[in-house]
């Protein structure tokens, strides 16, 4: 079955420990360690600046998989002006990072590490982009040969729709290449993520749910934002029906619970919103409508139990 996990980006501020902590008692079965590469201090819990023993330690001892290593690493960068170009520019810098996550994922057993394909420029050939972003991912997978790990490339920019992502997946056409899927950026590309699900197929390697409501009554912190993130269950991004999809598809990878608190100020902290995303996932995949625990239930119970009924289903 589907493993229920959170990104960090909901706990910027938590160590190591406080997320295995907070994974275990909240009822989550995995994480998501997002990180910035070997000299970033941008989040207590990035796993660069923590041995790997460490890490793995941490998690073991509470029973908390880290199943992603996410990075914002994107390979579209365009070489140009032709012939002087690659002389002027560094071709290989998102190859080499990606190449050092790859190692620290090994190091923490971790088997999946997401990047991004992105954005293709105004002035060039779309086929030509995916020519070039394919190139790289395939050089980044020849490293991986052996590792235990895998690549899987998130909708995202000019390639938002199950479909356009497909494009990337199979230029690379690499068997350690696949798909994240994120429900929030198909929706603001117009696409149903349910029905992106059976698109991507066997492709589907990582799934990510967040949800979001309309806003309204922008303030200046909202100026960018055409949703504002909120609890799983409350939004308008029909977060139930991706994961219902993601069931009837028999999908059986992590599902991470995006909740972007460091990058979206004024929103409520994730002591307030991981609880309820935990109870809502399994929820969902039992088959049941999300319900508030009992006055006093520990929320470390909600996990076996939840377990066990999508297990019945």
């Amino acid at each position: 079955m589907l493993k229920p996990a959170f990104s960090t980006v909901a706990c910027p501020h938590w160590t190591l420990a406080q997320v295995a902590q907070h994974a275990d008692e909240f009822g989550f079965e995995a994480v998501e360690l997002r990180t910035f590469g070997d000299d970033s201090r941008r989040f207590a819990c990035d796993p660069a600046m923590t041995s790997p023993e460490k890490t793995r330690r941490l998690f073991g001892e509470r029973g908390v998989e880290v199943l992603c290593l996410a990075t914002s690493l994107k390979f579209d960068d365009f070489i140009g002006p032709p012939v002087i170009g690659p002389l002027l520019w560094d071709q290989e810098k998102a190859v080499r990072e990606a190449r050092r996550a790859i190692d620290l994922a090994a190091s923490l057993e971790c088997p999946f590490v997401r990047v991004f394909g992105m954005q293709v420029p105004a002035f060039e050939k779309r086929s030509a982009c995916v020519a070039r972003i394919a190139d790289r991912l395939r050089m980044v997978a020849d490293h991986a040969h052996k590792t235990g790990v895998r690549i899987v490339v998130e909708n995202a920019g000019s390639f938002a729709r199950a479909g356009e992502l497909l494009e990337i997946l199979r230029a690379v056409d690499h068997g350690l290449v696949g798909a994240c899927y994120s429900n929030a950026a198909a929706c603001l590309a117009g696409e149903s993520a349910a029905a992106g699900v059976p698109t991507l197929g066997d492709h589907l390697l990582v799934a990510r749910v967040q949800d979001a409501k309309a806003i309204t009554e922008p303030s200046a912190s909202d100026a960018d934002l055409q949703r504002r993130p909120c609890s799983l269950g409350e939004g308008e991004l029909d977060a139930r029906a991706f994961v219902r999809a993601l069931v009837d598809a028999r999908f059986t990878g992590p599902l991470v619970f995006e909740y972007p608190f460091a990058f979206v100020p004024g929103i409520a902290g994730p002591e307030q919103v991981l609880p309820g995303a935990a109870r809502a996932m399994f929820d969902w995949l039992a088959g049941r409508e999300s319900v508030q625990p009992a006055p006093g239930a520990a929320p470390h119970t909600l996990k076996p139990a939840a377990r066990a009924g999508a297990a019945r289903r």
